[in-house]
């Protein structure tokens, strides 16, 4: 298969790119560094472009079997006012716009099957809600990650008008030494000084990156998957838990908890991401028969962080 990548020199970009390499699939990453391939790997073909531009890159996105698409800001790289807000919502909608408009040129296989989208979003979609179990059936949230997610999975929707099978992965927490949400973290706990967040009972709706990859893989495969796929582990783990385990793997003490007030000084409106609950569950993903390499906290981030 011929998969066109957008996104594909980030933290999951490029452990997906490992991926389609190893199981024999042709990959082309757009990007706008002359040397991504420096990323991705030699044996990537890298176009340079801009992803929320149209540009001569969409016929080569329009020429592949697929399409995953990745793109958009870190939320975690810029602390957060007016203009990065607006920053982070153009980076995803326009992007998924240009896609839209490339899968539009050719919707359809050779064999007159679908062409797969596969559209990055985040269970940021949900909002808060405490202990409450959320699956993809559950209304969208109305802060500002969730007004974002809307409108982004809407902009990737644009493309079963052409024809197109569309899924979008709503991703929870991923946990990667490589950084995302546990890299602000990381330091604390390193120097044994880390613990819970605020009350320690809100849930954390984690996944281990092998697993983020994996349903990836299944949403581009699976002819039965369309729309919005939780990509989450089956064992969402309160702060208090997932601290334990944390520390654990780390060989430190993670008692000491960390007060909403301060990780909001330190990080600013993104805090809210680590601080306010989410119970998220990946019922789609287990009705189309993934496998959860990494279903508990404590295996994951041993897996991870064991060692160090």
């Amino acid at each position: 298969m011929r998969v066109f990548l957008t996104g594909g020199t980030g933290m999951i970009g490029v452990r997906l790119v490992r991926r389609l390499r190893q199981r024999g699939d042709e990959v082309v990453a757009l990007s706008r560094r002359a040397d991504a391939w420096t990323r991705v790997g030699q044996d990537c073909r890298v176009i340079v472009g801009d992803p929320t531009r149209a540009g001569a890159w969409q016929d080569d996105a329009a020429g592949c079997d697929a399409v995953i698409n990745l793109a958009g800001l870190n939320i975690f790289q810029k602390r957060w006012n007016d203009a990065v807000k607006a920053e982070l919502l153009s980076s995803r909608v326009e992007s998924t716009h240009r896609v839209v408009e490339a899968l539009a040129k050719s919707p359809t296989r050779r064999d007159g099957s679908p062409k797969p989208l596969v559209n990055a979003s985040a269970v940021g979609y949900y909002g808060p809600h405490g202990d409450e179990e959320l699956t993809e059936d559950s209304p969208p949230g109305d802060d500002t990650l969730a007004r974002v997610c809307v409108e982004w999975e809407a902009a990737a929707r644009g493309a079963e008008a052409s024809g197109a099978r569309v899924t979008m992965i709503r991703t929870g927490v991923v946990l990667d030494s490589e950084g995302g949400a546990l890299k602000p973290l990381l330091l604390p706990f390193t120097m044994g000084v880390g613990g819970p967040v605020g009350s320690g009972k809100q849930y954390w709706s984690w996944i281990h990156h092998v697993d983020e990859v994996g349903i990836i893989l299944l949403a581009l495969d699976h002819s039965e998957a369309r729309g919005p796929i939780n990509a989450t582990a089956p064992t969402p783990a309160t702060s208090k838990e997932f601290a334990k385990a944390f520390g654990a793997a780390l060989g430190r003490p993670a008692f000491l908890p960390t007060p909403a007030f301060a990780l909001r000084l330190l990080l600013g409106e993104v805090s809210e991401v680590i601080a306010k609950g989410q119970r998220v569950l990946p019922k789609r993903a287990l009705e189309l028969g993934y496998q959860f390499q990494y279903a508990e906290a404590g295996t994951a981030l041993r897996e991870i962080f064991g060692g160090r």
